[in-house]
């Protein structure tokens, strides 16, 4: 197979979260404990860096990694889902892992992942680790998938664990509650690991001081830090993101990392590591921006940042995928704003006429677009220079228009 082939298969044959949802959910470590067995366990040769959360966690990845590779060191990166291209979860010092390396390992190892039926996380996280480890990376940074407990990449034994915060997202999986959630997203606080969170929550704090005490790991909350940092990444919400990132090198043991790294990673994220999507600039005159937000906390915040910009009117371009609790986001949304509804085109994706009746149930209203493309065409063709345009709802509808 080539590699289009390949991206193919591992897209039709086996099931992948991002495009089908629940149905493609496994709360289960066996298969990913056999792939490490079947590739010599390559994620036991490599030190990592854990990083969870509900919202900054891809953020916070790619600031950590961008530190580490200013002081000089050769890391890895695993993050998900990917904007443009598969490659992209996959990186070492900002550079994608190439085709013919995904095209060989798949064709390696086909028979086993049919039969053993991998999912596409399962396979992609055995994918990245081994790739770490024949590359000989310093360190890798892995982002988990989802949750955290029960979450593929939850094999690795951290020299440092991250959990950004936590909010109510994919509750379908991981409970109703805030304390449910955080009790996942703990699982990857492990045995005399150290664990920073980023954020101090009231409802949560209880749930990660009794996991952190139980396996004896060292707990350190990072908004109690004092002090701020520049980064290159726009949006005022990356702040917590930046402290959460600059608090992993108390903990980190064995690598050296100066102030002068930790300031000048956070200002090369997006050279260093290549991330896209995060409040996002895609032109000006009339100003255009997208983000990857799609919870109710991260569209908060970043729709708080909308309220901070000055335009005379402003243009959303809006879709969601199904399974979103739209009663909870739709009120976030300013009401005087054009809306342009569309679908992502993923089988997840929530019809553009379901989403204009669902917002027009919270006073949102606009026209409907059978693409993110023709919404975003329509909204450059209807704004003035003195106007904005937002795109967002879904990674998979600024991944249409990056």
């Amino acid at each position: 197979m080539n590699y289009a082939q390949t991206l193919d298969w591992m897209f039709a044959q086996l099931p992948m979260y991002q495009r089908q949802g629940k149905t493609a959910f496994k709360k289960d470590l066996t298969n990913i404990v056999a792939f490490s067995k079947v590739l010599a366990s390559p994620e036991k040769r490599l030190k990592t860096i854990h990083v969870g959360g509900t919202n900054g966690k891809g953020s916070t990845s790619h600031m950590i990694a961008s530190i580490l590779q200013e002081a000089g060191y050769k890391v890895g990166l695993y993050t998900s889902p990917h904007l443009k291209n598969f490659t992209e979860r996959i990186r070492i010092n900002g550079k994608e892992i190439p085709q013919q390396k995904v095209v060989s390992f798949i064709s390696q190892h086909q028979a086993f992942l049919a039969k053993q039926k991998l999912s596409f996380f399962e396979m992609t996280v055995g994918m990245a680790f081994d790739y770490f480890a024949s590359e000989n990376v310093d360190i890798a940074i892995v982002e988990v998938g989802l949750g955290g407990r029960l979450d593929s990449t939850n094999i690795i034994v951290p020299e440092v664990a991250v959990i950004t915060n936590i909010g109510l997202d994919h509750t379908q999986f991981l409970g109703e509650t805030l304390p449910e959630i955080a009790f996942e997203k703990a699982g990857i606080i492990k045995a005399q690991v150290p664990v920073v969170i980023g954020e101090e929550q009231a409802a949560v704090k209880a749930v990660f001081l009794e996991k952190a005490k139980a396996v004896n790991a060292p707990i350190f909350f990072a908004s109690s830090a004092a002090g701020s940092y520049k980064t290159d990444l726009l949006g005022a919400y990356q702040q917590n993101n930046a402290i959460t990132a600059a608090a992993v090198f108390q903990f980190l043991k064995g690598f050296t990392v100066s102030a002068k790294h930790i300031q000048n990673g956070l200002l090369q994220v997006v050279k260093n590591t290549s991330l896209q999507g995060r409040w996002h600039r895609l032109q000006d005159r009339p100003l255009a921006i997208c983000d990857t937000a799609h919870n109710k906390e991260g569209l908060s915040l970043v729709l708080h940042q909308l309220k901070k910009q000055h335009y005379k009117q402003l243009h959303v371009v809006l879709g969601v995928v199904a399974d979103k609790a739209l009663a909870t986001l739709l009120p976030l949304f300013p009401k005087d704003a054009h809306y342009y509804f569309c679908k992502p085109a993923i089988p997840r994706g929530l019809s553009e006429e379901e989403l204009a009746k669902k917002a027009g149930e919270f006073q949102l209203t606009g026209k409907k677009y059978a693409s993110v493309e023709k919404a975003y065409a329509s909204a450059l063709a209807n704004a003035n220079q003195e106007d904005m345009i937002f795109v967002g709802g879904s990674t998979f509808v600024v991944a249409e228009i990056i």
